[in-house]
């Protein structure tokens, strides 16, 4: 089994370079495939799952060979435990406390803000929806206290900022329960 402390993203604009890409990041290293899809205006993206050097390997050869049509990318090492079940769509939430938003232009970057965002405050990540019917774009969420979704939002969006890609973020003090149904 691979051991999964790190994940990587390659997110393009070309459907047919997206696909290469899978291929090569699954050939270079043994890496497991997360996920491999197209994704809102045209886009593809790829994430793979395993050891830092296996996903550094995959990641860079990739774009190594490719070059073309690559949007954005990442490779986090020792990535947050909930971020994996949130990108599947998982999440054990079962109420709201404060909600925090945070909107980016891209998936890669999103999910490395959604991370940060984690390992910055004690907040339970809500969602983390990938680019399908957004336009392209991403966001996550996450409740908890006031000051902790604060500290989560302002570390997330430092991250997509720095790459120039924040849309929006926002903080909910009280927000209605049924947001929620919203949001799983």
């Amino acid at each position: 089994m691979i051991e999964k402390n790190s994940i990587g993203l390659i997110e393009l604009g070309s459907i047919a370079s997206g696909i290469q890409a899978a291929d090569l990041m699954l050939k270079t290293s043994e890496v497991e495939l997360m996920l491999s899809r197209t994704i809102c205006s045209g886009k593809y993206m790829t994430l793979i799952a395993g050891d830092v050097a296996a996903v550094n390997s995959a990641v860079n050869n990739a774009i190594e060979v490719i070059g073309f049509g690559v949007i954005d990318h990442f490779v986090i090492p020792n990535v947050h435990k909930t971020v994996f079940p949130a990108i599947a769509g998982h999440n054990n939430v079962e109420m709201l406390e404060s909600l925090g938003i945070v909107e980016s232009y891209s998936v890669a970057s999103l999910i490395e803000a959604a991370d940060a965002a984690v390992k910055a405050s004690k907040v339970k990540l809500v969602e983390l929806r990938l680019a399908m019917a957004l336009g392209g774009k991403a966001f996550f969420s996450v409740t908890g206290e006031v000051a902790a979704v604060t500290s989560a939002v302002e570390a997330g969006a430092a991250v997509v900022s720095e790459k120039g890609l924040l849309v929006n973020k926002v903080i909910i003090a009280n927000p209605r329960q049924e947001l929620l149904l919203e949001m799983i």
